[in-house]
C-alpha cells in the first residue's frame, strides 16, 4: 500500500511540474479565409459551386495538462455556397408560371462559438504541432441571395433578396483541424492551421420565399485556413 502511495504521489507531482510550466489560460486573435459549399438533400436542386469568404475572431485555450487544451473563442464567419432549383416555377410580370431553373448565390454570416480539444505535441525547437476536434455552434446573423431564374434561352435580371426567414438561427458541426505553433517567447507564438467544419444539421427551415415557393434542405460545410497569434 505505500509502495502505491509513493508511485501515485509521484506520477501527480510530475503532472503538475509539467502543468505549472504552462500558462492555464492563453488568449489571441485570429484571421481566416475560408471556402464553403452547400449540399443539399432535397428533389428538385442541387449544388451550382463553392464560395469565397473570410472569418475573423478570438481564440483561448484553457490547459487541462501540458498538452491538452480546451479550445474555444468565437468568430464571424462569413460564409456561401450556390444552389440551382432545377424544378422551379417563376410568375413573371403576373403571367402564368414559367418552368425553369433558379440560380442562388447565397451569402451567410454566422456567429460561429466552438469547443474543441486541442492536442499539442512538446516543442522542436521553437515550435510544436497539433490536431483538435470538436463541435461548433453557430447563429445566424445575415443571409441574402442573389437570384437568377432561367428558362428557354432567357435569363432574368439578378435579383438580390433578403432570406434570412427561410434560414434557420441555429446550425451545428463538427470540427477538425491540424496546425503548427511558433513560440516567439515562452507565451507568445504565431500559429497557422487548417479547420474543416462538417455541418450536422439542416441551414434551412422549409421553403423558399419565391413565386411558387420550393421545399429546400440543405447542409453548410467549409473549410477555414486560420493564422493566428496567441498570448
Amino acid at each position: 500500500m505505500k509502495l502505491k502511495a509513493i508511485i501515485t504521489l509521484f506520477l501527480i507531482s510530475v503532472m503538475m511540474t509539467g502543468y505549472s510550466q504552462v500558462k492555464p489560460f492563453r488568449f489571441g486573435v485570429k484571421v481566416a479565409p475560408d471556402l464553403s459549399w452547400l449540399s443539399p438533400d432535397a428533389n428538385g436542386f442541387a449544388s451550382d459551386g463553392s464560395k469565397f469568404g473570410f472569418s475573423w475572431g478570438f481564440i483561448s485555450d484553457i490547459a487541462l495538462t501540458e498538452n491538452y487544451f480546451v479550445k474555444t473563442g468565437f468568430s464571424l464567419d462569413y460564409l456561401g455556397g450556390k444552389l440551382k432549383y432545377t424544378d422551379a416555377m417563376e410568375v413573371i410580370d403576373g403571367e402564368p408560371a414559367i418552368e425553369g431553373v433558379l440560380f442562388r448565390n447565397y451569402s451567410l454570416r454566422y456567429l460561429e462559438i466552438p469547443v474543441t480539444i486541442k492536442m499539442r505535441t512538446n516543442k522542436f525547437g521553437n515550435s510544436a504541432y497539433f490536431g483538435e476536434i470538436g463541435f461548433g455552434g453557430g447563429f445566424n446573423l445575415r443571409a441574402k441571395s442573389k437570384d437568377e431564374f432561367s428558362y428557354g434561352s432567357t435569363t432574368t435580371p439578378e435579383v438580390e433578396n433578403d432570406v434570412k426567414d427561410e434560414v434557420n438561427f441555429m446550425k451545428a458541426s463538427l470540427i477538425v483541424g491540424a496546425g503548427m505553433e511558433y513560440f516567439v517567447d515562452e507565451s507568445t507564438s504565431i500559429l497557422v492551421s487548417l479547420n474543416f467544419n462538417n455541418g450536422l444539421t439542416d441551414i434551412f427551415n422549409g421553403k423558399t420565399n419565391s413565386d411558387p415557393p420550393i421545399e429546400q434542405k440543405a447542409v453548410l460545410y467549409f473549410f477555414q485556413l486560420n493564422v493566428g497569434v496567441m498570448f
